[in-house]
């Protein structure tokens, strides 16, 4: 039998930032490049990931799943895909806002500590990065799968804006 659990949320960014990290840790500093990390939009490092979004500050969506498989890419719904490897310590994670102001609880994984595969996909990046962010409009979304597997090289499955383009080129 197979499992996924998905929770949706509104996720508060500042600097177009979010993180993905081990239950209980803090939010760890990312250098402003990653030349080794070609996906862009989403960065890992030293079991963390940094998530970048369209929206510079504000609101944006948020999904979450949580799946013992591949759940599949969503292609239809979203514009931009990247995969990449992650691995997680302690089997629970967190994602935080700027600077750790607030974390949401996620399912917990469901092999424990070990490698995991995140496939992070965004839809209106590059509407949400023309917003005034003084609006109360959620423009951009995200949806964020993650399921065991071993570590892989990192992909691009589905790139269309011009957002995704700039982060991979910025290293």
């Amino acid at each position: 039998m197979t499992t996924a659990e998905t929770v949706s949320f509104d996720l508060h960014v500042s600097y177009r930032q979010a993180y993905l990290i081990d239950y209980g840790r803090i939010v760890p500093e990312f250098p402003d490049d990653h030349p080794e990390y070609p996906v862009g939009i989403i960065r890992v490092k030293d079991n963390n990931a940094l998530l970048v979004t369209g929206l510079h500050t504000g609101i944006v969506g948020f999904t979450v799943t949580v799946a013992d498989h591949d759940p599949g890419a969503d292609t239809d719904r979203y514009e931009d895909i990247v995969e990449i490897s992650f691995r997680s310590e302690i089997g629970r994670l967190w994602l935080c806002e700027w600077a750790g102001e607030r974390v949401h609880d996620l399912p917990e994984l469901p092999s424990g500590p070990g490698w995991y595969r995140l496939r992070y996909h965004a839809v209106n990046m590059d509407e949400g990065a023309e917003v005034n962010t003084s609006l109360d409009v959620v423009v951009d979304r995200y949806l964020l799968q993650i399921w065991p597997q071993a570590a892989s090289t990192p992909s691009v499955v589905k790139s269309m804006s011009r957002q995704l383009a700039y982060w991979r080129s910025a290293g």
